[in-house]
């Protein structure tokens, strides 16, 4: 990935640098450093540090914490692509005797397996690794604290197990799988499980005064896979330019898109939040604009990774302390500030390669009832279906090959689409999932369920 200082406006790039100035002088960080990528490659780095001298630049690490946990999902998901597991495989079939097996492997990726948020006592985070050597040493006497897949609720156990499943498949440990499919294919050369130099230390400073304590390094163990990483804020824009596209050499743009769509069932808090949570990923509104990927913190880091599809635009975070910097608010102003100051240009638009006369018989307006509804052909060859007036149910709909389409999201997703064809192959109507689209409201010359008065319509008098 390259690097270019100029490939945003001025005015753009100081705007950056006083948010994340803002960011660390008022959360009191001995470093902050940043990145944004747009168009696939990062356009920006800044850092701001308490030490005299050299900031810290794109290839010093940071402890990220739990965007560790994305990097393991997305190993999971590659087993799931290589038709090695399904989503919907209970963890049993593949992990046995955990004595969490009746959650399922989606279930564990979203965080809807009813498992505990954390280990057993002493505190993991900081403590060693080695005093928690078998899963069940993670996981406790009790590590259900929810039924299974009834709502979601954070678990890094749950993480732990989903990176034995990974060394289980692919009979090798973890961290070596991580680096052969993901790290390599992807150039993330500076993002390891252990602390390579140049990288940052930890440190914990005081709520009511200007000064520091350093935090312990402790090496994670079996909890590796739910937070053990470090990166660079290089390696994450890099990452972040992945999760947004996909590479087919690690995992398709299908695949990820699947990973930021929601999986868990929202709590009432989260809907006035707006928040969810995908396959290893945090999906979150907030100033309007839809905000996938994820957050990370152990002692003496916190870390944030976010990207706008819509704008094509991403923001990485990195702080080397406990607490104080509030990273996420920081690179979703990042993004903002780039989104906002230097929107994205469209593609130019272009006409149809070819144009088939049966699909394009299928476009125009719609009726369902008195309902009103346009059917487009998009550029990408599918059926895109939406209410011409207000808000409702809207589709889009991929080709079968035999006359039909299925839906792809929102209510009629997995839904049939069939056109219904007088004998002289003019359309006559569509049947949605049994729902009888019109060219007229209530036409007298289609199979309206219930029938039409055959009166037809009329005034009050």
């Amino acid at each position: 990935m390259t690097t270019s200082q100029e490939e945003l406006l001025p005015a753009t790039r100081r705007a950056l640098l006083h948010r994340i100035a803002v960011g660390q002088a008022e959360g009191r960080s001995p470093s902050l450093v940043a990145a944004v990528v747009r168009g696939g490659q990062a356009v920006w780095h800044g850092a701001r540090t308490s030490v005299d001298g050299h900031a810290p630049d794109e290839t010093v690490q940071y402890r990220i914490g739990s965007i560790t946990k994305t990097f393991t999902a997305v190993l999971v998901m590659r087993l799931r692509d290589e038709g090695r597991l399904d989503l919907g495989d209970p963890l049993e079939k593949h992990l046995p005797g955990t004595g969490a097996g009746e959650s399922t492997i989606a279930e564990l990726l979203a965080h809807t397996a009813g498992l505990a948020a954390e280990s057993p006592a002493p505190w993991w985070e900081r403590t060693p690794g080695s005093l928690r050597p078998e899963l069940s040493d993670v996981l406790g006497e009790q590590p259900f604290l929810h039924p299974v897949g009834r709502r979601h609720h954070y678990s890094n156990p749950g993480y732990t197990l989903l990176g034995a499943l990974v060394e289980e498949l692919r009979r090798a440990p973890w961290e070596e799988v991580l680096r052969h499919e993901i790290l390599e294919p992807l150039g993330l050369h500076r993002t390891s499980a252990q602390p390579q130099a140049p990288h940052a230390g930890g440190w914990a400073v005081h709520p009511w005064a200007d000064a520091l304590l350093p935090e312990p390094l402790e090496d994670l163990g079996r909890m590796a896979p739910a937070g053990q990483l470090w990166s660079t804020t290089g390696d994450l824009a890099r990452f972040a330019a992945f999760l947004a596209a996909g590479d087919d050499r690690v995992l398709s743009a299908e695949s990820v898109r699947e990973m930021r769509a929601p999986a868990a069932p929202a709590e009432a808090a989260d809907v006035l939040d707006g928040v969810t949570y995908g396959l290893g990923m945090q999906i979150q509104r907030r100033d309007g604009r839809l905000l996938v990927g994820h957050s990370g913190s152990l002692p003496g880091f916190l870390a944030n990774l976010v990207i706008s599809v819509e704008d094509d635009v991403a923001a990485v975070v990195l702080a080397n302390c406990t607490s104080g910097p509030l990273v996420g608010a920081v690179a979703a102003d990042l993004v903002g500030i780039v989104a906002e100051a230097e929107p994205r240009i469209p593609e130019p638009w272009r006409p149809l390669r070819e144009v088939d006369p049966t699909v394009l018989d299928l476009a125009g307006q719609w009726y369902w009832g008195t309902n009103s509804f346009g059917l487009r052909v998009t550029a990408d060859g599918l059926l895109a279906l939406g209410p011409l007036t207000g808000r409702g149910r809207r589709s889009r709909f991929r080709s079968n090959g035999d006359g039909t389409w299925t839906g792809l999201e929102g209510y009629f997703a997995g839904e049939l689409l069939r056109p219904v064809r007088h004998p002289d192959g003019a359309v006559s109507h569509l049947d949605l999932g049994s729902f009888v689209f019109t060219r007229q409201p209530y036409d007298t010359e289609a199979p309206v369920p219930g029938g039409v008065d055959p009166d037809g319509w009329r005034g009050i008098g």
